[in-house]
């Protein structure tokens, strides 16, 4: 592929680079992409992190995907306002997601009471319960299974050993990585009389609204009572627990291993980062953003930036662990200042 087909298939402006015309910059062969330390001569790079600026200048790619601003360079740039996004467009150009042809395999076992949508792949030992509903053009790869009951919207892509449990529903462009398991018992139980732990049942189901991804050995558990829903277009890390009869709102980042606790409501496009756990019961608000290893015991407002354990004000938090990374210092005048007025009060009894 040359550039300028590259450049149309992003939806970005060519630019040429310094001293050659649009024609040659245009006709240059591309055959790759790479980072922009290892890009060769037919690669294609981008910058969307100004840290990563001055190595645009010494890259050997054959072009790198910039913002429209950006300053001139030797090289041919394709300029376009999201170059994170067109970056991730251009490796599917060169890496396109593999294909699988319709079809069920013969060590699959479907109930006779389920419904699979056309063109639909069932790899080895996939297991389809009964009542199941299998939307059109859905792959499962080998050893998914879907309990009774659920149903998986169109184009839905299960990867090897991913569990849909019973009566969940799933929407449409649904991904689930391997081992992830949707609708897992919620961590429900009441202490009886005598001191023993007994299981309360987890009758609602989990629901995952359109274009949800749900990666590696992540779980959505099923509610008690009602259902846990997670809202379309959120995205859910590796290594998530998203406790029972929680709900979680549209275009959501739950980073990896953050964890929520039962009955917990997430608001639309909140940042959840690394490690982040939340207490049950509590409300996080639209648009806010948690910095890894937070701690939330409590209702977070829409829009807040909060870090820290219990999670405060990220400027706050910043400026207590800079106070808190002083204090062997300040303990050490605290020392000195007493024992200075240890001597001077020697002296005066003297």
């Amino acid at each position: 592929m040359n550039l300028g087909e590259l450049a149309q298939r992003l939806g970005a402006e060519l630019v040429a680079g310094e001293g050659e015309s649009p024609e040659t910059a245009a006709a240059r062969v591309i055959d790759g992409v790479a980072g922009i330390e290892a890009a060769g001569p037919g690669s294609v790079t981008f910058v969307a992190n100004p840290k990563y600026a001055a190595l645009a200048r010494t890259t050997r790619a054959a072009a790198l995907i910039v913002e429209p601003g950006f300053p001139a360079l030797k090289t041919a740039t394709l300029r376009t306002p999201n170059p994170y996004l067109a970056w991730s467009k251009a490796i599917e150009v060169f890496h396109p997601a593999p294909r699988y042809e319709p079809g069920v395999h013969r060590t699959a076992v479907v109930a006779d009471t389920a419904r699979i949508g056309a063109r639909a792949h069932l790899g080895a030992y996939v297991v389809v319960g009964e009542r199941c509903v299998v939307g059109d053009d859905a792959v499962l790869l080998p050893h998914v299974v879907l309990y009774d009951g659920v149903t998986v919207g169109d184009r839905f892509l299960a990867h090897a050993h991913a569990v849909v449990r019973e009566g969940c529903r799933l929407g449409d462009d649904v991904v689930l990585q391997n081992g992830a398991v949707i609708g897992a018992d919620g961590f429900g139980f009441a202490k009886s009389a005598e001191g023993r732990w007994v299981k309360i049942l987890q009758a609602g189901p989990a629901v995952l609204e359109d274009a949800v991804e749900v990666q590696a050995n992540a779980c959505v558990d099923r509610a008690s009572i009602g259902e846990t829903r997670i809202g379309a277009g959120t995205k859910i890390d590796n290594l998530v627990q998203v406790g029972h009869g929680s709900t979680v709102g549209e275009n959501t980042l739950l980073c990896s291993q953050v964890g929520l606790a039962g009955s917990t409501t997430v608001g639309n496009n909140v940042i959840l980062a690394g490690q982040v756990g939340a207490a049950g019961h509590l409300t996080i608000g639209d648009g806010a953003i948690a910095t890894a290893q937070t701690g939330i015991p409590s209702d977070v407002a829409p829009g807040a930036v909060v870090s820290g354990y219990p999670a405060m004000e990220n400027r706050s938090w910043l400026r207590t662990v800079a106070a808190v990374n002083r204090l062997p210092e300040l303990m050490q005048r605290v020392k000195s200042m007493e024992a200075w007025m240890k001597g001077q009060m020697t002296d005066e009894t003297k």
